[in-house]
């Protein structure tokens, strides 16, 4: 079968391949349009194979709220150029689109893109494309029966993505455009401080534990009384609490009133009961441990060895 020009085209329509990457496939499956799909996606595939060991702790943070629910996904790349890329943002965008009912990593991998193919596979398909490792690294959202989810982006690169998202909710029958301003303002407060968890008793036991282990070594080291050092002890997790808890937070926009005190100000304000149900906080690689890169090691190595 004679591969035209029209049929490179509507291949490259289809998959957004290369000319020259349509017309090789075109070739390579006698001019079979399907096949030709199959055979560019194993190309992708073989790419993105060889760039999967490779760290990817940059990429972008998306945000997407509907109503009542929303959602924050991260996808990583190698590099920060790659988060600049149009077609990189717009794959992120419907990937956080489909996170509002797909709200758990395996769904959402398994979820079908506008293309007609998973997102895991429409990954696939971008890494080959675009010549970086990429992943979906998670996800997490937020929802509530009445009231709001708010969000925040923290240094956005374009529009709903950047480096930090955050989704606050809250339960209420009161005005939504009231709590959603609410709830940016909280979310942006978590955005900075970071919390360890919405309240004392959701704080991870280990975390506790280890907080109380080092303060009662640092108290020792005065050389008092067990009974005063067991005093001093509660006094600092006292105030750890209060430092790491969201809830009892001095709140940074004013400095003086706690979140929990925030919240309930404005209850009263609207006139309606104001439930802080829970909270998401994303950060861009957060946990990944990044390969340091010794660029002039690599250019003496490649000097001597020419």
């Amino acid at each position: 079968m004679a591969i035209t020009a029209a049929l490179v085209k509507e291949l490259r329509d289809k998959t957004s391949a290369g000319m020259m990457d349509c017309k090789k496939a075109l070739t390579e499956t006698g001019g079979d349009l399907e096949a030709a799909v199959d055979w560019l996606r194993k190309k992708g595939i073989a790419k993105a194979d060889k760039k999967a060991g490779r760290v990817a702790a940059e990429g972008l943070v998306a945000l997407n709220l509907a109503g009542t629910k929303g959602a924050l996904v991260e996808v990583n790349s190698e590099t920060d150029f790659v988060s600049r890329n149009e077609e990189f943002q717009s794959a992120v965008a419907e990937i956080a689109g489909l996170a509002i009912d797909n709200t758990d990593f395996d769904s959402l991998s398994a979820a079908q893109t506008a293309a007609g193919v998973s997102v895991a596979d429409y990954l696939v398909a971008l890494v080959g494309k675009i010549g970086e490792n990429m992943n979906l690294r998670r996800v997490s959202a937020q929802s509530v029966s009445n009231g709001a989810v708010a969000g925040y982006i923290h240094n956005a690169v374009t529009d709903g993505m950047g480096k930090i998202g955050v989704l606050v909710a809250l339960e209420s029958d009161g005005d939504a455009a009231k709590l959603n301003e609410l709830g940016k303002k909280i979310a942006m407060h978590i955005a900075a401080t970071n919390p360890l968890a919405l309240n004392v008793d959701d704080l991870d036991p280990a975390v506790v534990q280890k907080e109380r282990d080092m303060l009662s070594a640092e108290a020792r080291e005065s050389g008092k009384p067990e009974n005063i050092i067991e005093k001093m002890v509660e006094g600092r997790m006292t105030k750890f609490y209060k430092e790491s808890v969201l809830t009892t937070q001095i709140f940074v926009m004013d400095g003086e009133r706690s979140i929990a005190q925030v919240i309930a100000d404005e209850a009263k304000a609207l006139g309606s009961d104001i439930t802080l149900t829970g909270y998401s906080r994303v950060e861009l690689g957060e946990g990944i441990e990044k390969k340091e890169e010794d660029f002039a090691a690599e250019v003496a190595a490649a000097v001597q060895g020419s």
